[in-house]
Formats: structure tokens, C-alpha cells, sequence
């Protein structure tokens, strides 16, 4: 090695040694230089020795951007750094996209904001007119427009037929039908005697006048206003009627006992169940017969005044243990006559 050394920044001494493989100044003429490539061998490039550059200007010319050698580009850009601007693509590849070159971003449709446009105005639509929220179907964005499914409630619009009302109307109500509050239905035929309490019997045969008519009659007490004992007359009467046919009744008479109407009492002496004496108070009384249509409980007749005589002692009596009190039945004689001229 050489003991010269070269000046701060100057040039190395070429006899020093080959830095970055420099050419050994002192190898035989026609030595293979450094790079391995033979003495005469065309450029990598491809183009012949004396070939001007691919951009036309002559060796040595300065380039066309005007530039001095030596100054950075007017980019800004430090030496080295990549052009702004992308590289153009190399010859010889058409069609091949530009490396470095920005993909353009994909144009917007649309059609997504009108279809977003005209399923809010059909949600709002439906949530105005009580119907449900809607739901949209959305395809893509180049596809034709979606069509909106909705759901929403039954109620009908203004253009809805509505069903037409019925003819019939409501349902009649039937001749079966109580007018009367205190109608009931009679299982037996001591229940008919409601209609004496101001009711009516809904099973009850209608009454179609006095000849066809059967009845039954029930007598009240001065000692028991609210109770309604059967009276009898005879079979033989056209008008009586069987206990197991009391439905096929049309009329009821009602014996009413006249309030203050009782007489002097009459001493009846008896001899009670254990053995010992009794005296009962034997009582007489008015009552008014009134006849009603059982099925309706309305008065239909009058018969007049039935006397409850107590002139004689009776060979059997009912009475209260507490007042020694009875009172006389209105007279069976009475009765029947009663009902003989009213349902002659």
C-alpha cells in the first residue's frame, strides 16, 4: 500500500487499492473488467454501443425539465424518494395496469339514498296509520330497485270494502220472553202462586179466554200474609187441573184476606196430643178473589168477596202454640161459585 494519503475530500489514490471494485489500473490490456462482463458485450439495456438515450436527447444535453445537473427535483421530494407523480407503465406489457397507480374508489350510487328515502316515508307512513314498522329488503347497489315489505296491522283503509251489517238484526226476543221481572219458571204446581206476589209463570199456558181455561187457586192468613196455600175444589169442575199438568194452567186466583177484617173469636176447647185441655181462639175473616193469566201475571177478572166463617167449631184445627189463634178458611162453597161464573 501506498503511504500517500489524499487530501481531506479529494480523490483516492488509484494505485491505493480498487474501492468498490475499481479496475485494477496496472492488469495486462484486454483483462475482463470488474463487473464480470466481457470487453465488447452489448449493454444489459439491450440497445448498441452509440445508441442515443430512449428519450431523444443528445449525450451530454441537459434535460428537458430545465433543470441544472445536480438539482433536487421540483417536487420537493428528496433525492432517492419516489416521484408524486405514479411511473409510466413499460413498453411492451398494454394493458397492464401501472404499478404504483392509485385505484380510482368506486362511484357512489344512487339508488341506495332513494331507496332509503322511500322506506322512511313508508315507515312513516305506517307508524301515522297505526300499522306496524316496516321492513325494507335491500339488494345491491347495482341491482334494480328493492321492493319494500311491510307488515302491518288489519285495520282497514279508506279504500277497504267493510263487511255490510246483518240484515236480521238483533234477535227477536219470542212471546217466551219475561216482560215481567219476577217471572220464573214453575217445577211444581205450589210455585205457580207467585203470580199472586205480582209475578208470572214463564211455562205457563197462555190464556185464551174462560172457556178452555184451567186454574188454580191460593189463599193467604191474617197470621201469615206471605204465604200461599193451595185451595181444592172438585175434580169434577172443568176448570180444575192434575198437580203433575199444573204447566197446562192459564189462570190463577188469588184469595186475599181484607187487613182488619177479622171477627170475634169463637173458644173452641180441644184436647191437645199429651192429653191435656186446650182452648183455641177460632177467628173469622173477608177475603177478595182476583184472577190473573199466569203466564203474564196480568188481571184478567174479578170475583168478588169470599167469606171465612168460624161460627162453628171445626172437628179438626190448626193453630200458634204462642197466641192459641186460628183463623177460618174462606169458604170452599164460595169459592167454587166464584170460579164457576167467571170461567163459565
Amino acid at each position: 500500500m501506498s503511504d500517500n494519503h489524499p487530501p481531506y475530500g479529494g480523490y483516492p489514490d488509484p494505485n491505493a487499492g480498487a474501492w468498490g471494485n475499481q479496475p485494477d489500473p496496472n492488469a495486462p490490456y484486454g483483462q475482463q473488467p470488474a463487473s464480470g462482463a466481457p470487453y465488447g458485450q452489448q449493454p444489459a439495456s439491450g440497445a448498441p454501443y452509440g445508441t442515443p438515450p430512449a428519450s431523444g436527447a443528445p449525450y451530454g444535453q441537459q434535460p428537458a425539465s430545465g433543470a441544472p445537473y445536480g438539482t433536487q427535483p421540483a417536487s420537493g421530494a428528496p433525492f432517492g424518494a419516489q416521484p408524486g407523480a405514479p411511473y409510466p407503465p413499460p413498453p411492451g406489457y398494454p394493458g397492464q395496469p401501472a404499478p404504483f397507480a392509485p385505484v380510482p374508489p368506486p362511484a357512489k350510487s344512487k339508488k341506495g339514498l332513494i331507496v332509503g328515502l322511500a322506506a322512511g316515508a313508508v315507515t312513516l307512513t305506517l307508524l301515522c296509520c297505526g300499522g306496524g314498522l316496516a321492513y325494507v329488503a335491500f339488494g345491491g347497489d347495482d341491482k334494480d330497485d328493492p321492493t319494500p315489505i311491510a307488515s302491518g296491522s288489519t285495520t282497514p283503509g279508506p279504500g277497504t270494502p267493510t263487511p255490510a251489517p246483518s240484515e236480521s238484526g238483533p234477535e227477536s226476543t219470542g212471546p217466551d220472553e219475561p216482560s215481567n221481572n219476577d217471572a220464573l219458571t214453575a217445577r211444581y204446581s205450589s210455585e205457580m202462586s207467585a203470580v199472586c206476589d205480582g209475578g208470572a209463570i214463564l211455562n205457563a199456558a197462555p190464556y185464551t179466554g174462560p172457556s178452555s181455561a184451567k186454574a188454580y187457586v191460593f189463599s193467604n192468613a191474617p197470621d201469615r200474609p206471605t204465604f200461599w196455600s193451595q185451595k181444592s175444589f172438585s175434580s169434577e169442575k172443568s176448570y180444575y187441573v192434575k198437580s203433575a199438568d199444573f204447566a197446562s194452567a192459564s189462570v190463577i186466583g188469588c184469595l186475599k184476606v181484607v187487613d182488619g177484617s177479622e171477627g170475634t173469636p169463637k173458644k173452641c176447647q180441644y184436647k191437645a196430643s199429651d192429653g191435656k185441655a186446650v182452648t183455641v181462639d177460632y177467628i173469622s175473616s173477608r177475603y177478595t178473589l182476583t184472577f190473573y193469566a199466569a203466564k203474564t201475571g196480568e188481571k184478567i177478572g174479578d170475583g168478588g168477596t169470599v167469606t171465612a166463617p168460624a161460627a162453628r167449631c171445626p172437628s179438626f184445627i190448626s193453630y200458634n202454640k204462642v197466641t192459641m189463634k186460628s183463623y177460618a178458611a174462606p169458604d170452599s162453597g164460595t169459592m167454587e161459585a166464584a170460579l164457576d161464573r167467571f170461567l163459565k
